[in-house]
């Protein structure tokens, strides 16, 4: 029954580390901080648990270990889900598609912002559009849609301040 313990309460704490770090770089500082002193408090706990008579139960390092290797997946999985952050999402079209695809863009509720520029052969639209990373499949079901030969990139925001429907607390 120890070995579950362990093992269940390695991931919780794993996992919970992830979602810190995640917080932490996304600007959340408050609450990274406090779930890290969860983290740190449920850490000691069973460490204290695994290195109890480690010699003569060494499978309670085999539990540790793997509630480590769970956590990390479990905490990514979840990390991914809540979509926590901003993605800058970047579409390249020719020149002609450009306006009609932002209308799209715009109709289904995101903020797009269209650019010129010059491919080898071709004039280009740039789309640029900054949205909550939980929307990233919506917007980019949106452009696919519509445009059938988009270059669609995405990219890891920093926090926004001011924009539409992006304006951070």
């Amino acid at each position: 029954m120890i070995y579950v313990i362990i093992f269940l309460a390695k991931i919780v704490e794993v996992s919970l580390g992830t979602l810190r770090m995640v917080l932490i770089t996304k600007g959340e500082r408050l609450v990274g901080s406090i779930i890290g002193f969860v983290e740190v408090t449920m850490w000691i706990i069973i460490v204290g648990k695994v290195l109890t008579d480690i010699s003569s139960d060494p499978l309670r390092v085999l539990a540790y270990a793997g509630g480590f290797s769970a956590g990390n997946y479990l905490g990514s999985w979840i990390e991914e889900k809540l979509g926590i952050g901003t993605a800058e999402v970047q579409t390249i079209v020719l020149k002609e598609d450009g306006k009609k695809l932002a209308n799209f863009i715009r109709d289904a509720g995101f903020a797009v912002t269209v650019v010129e520029g010059e491919g080898k052969s071709y004039t280009r639209n740039i789309l640029f559009m900054y949205v909550r990373r939980k929307r990233v499949k919506e917007l980019i079901s949106v452009i696919q849609n519509n445009q059938e030969n988009a270059v669609i990139t995405v990219s890891e925001a920093k926090p926004i301040y001011g924009g539409f429907n992006m304006r951070r607390k």
